[in-house]
């Protein structure tokens, strides 16, 4: 890998509405530019992770979340970039404001989609976040 060390700590949120739809922006640059994703980043030195996702989402989309809980973790490996994160993926139902565009240089949206119809083009925190929210889903219904 080219000069990373070990792997570097992101983190993402899984927001999702009253009507079970979830929260994505469009990435406008790499990596994986053009996909769909959930609000997160990095890290920061000293931050928790769910600390880093609670700024994150206020930087990304304006809202404050409240009372998230774990829903799973990512982990991507890409040894042609050299890149290899670790992001813990967080479920968040309650936050105060409306959703709206902070970062226009760096995404489009946000916007709500219903889980059983998602664009194609999902980041790969996305898409293991969706694969947990359906494997709680069919969980529930076992019960």
């Amino acid at each position: 890998m080219t000069g990373q060390t070990g792997p570097r700590v992101g983190c993402g949120a899984a927001i999702i509405d009253g009507e079970g739809r979830i929260l994505l922006l469009r990435r406008l640059r790499p990596p994986q530019a053009g996909c769909w994703g959930l609000p997160g980043g990095k890290v920061e030195a000293f931050e928790t992770t769910c600390q880093a996702m609670a700024r994150e989402i206020k930087e990304e989309v304006g809202l404050s979340v409240k009372a998230p809980e774990f829903l799973c973790l990512v982990e991507e490996r890409d040894p042609t970039a050299g890149h290899f994160w670790v992001s813990p993926v967080y479920l968040v139902t309650a936050w105060g404001g409306t959703p709206r565009l902070m970062e226009p240089d760096r995404h489009e949206g946000p916007r709500w989609f219903a889980l059983d119809a998602l664009p194609e083009e999902l980041t790969t925190p996305t898409r293991h976040a969706v694969e947990e929210l359906a494997r709680r889903a069919t969980l529930n219904c076992k019960k």
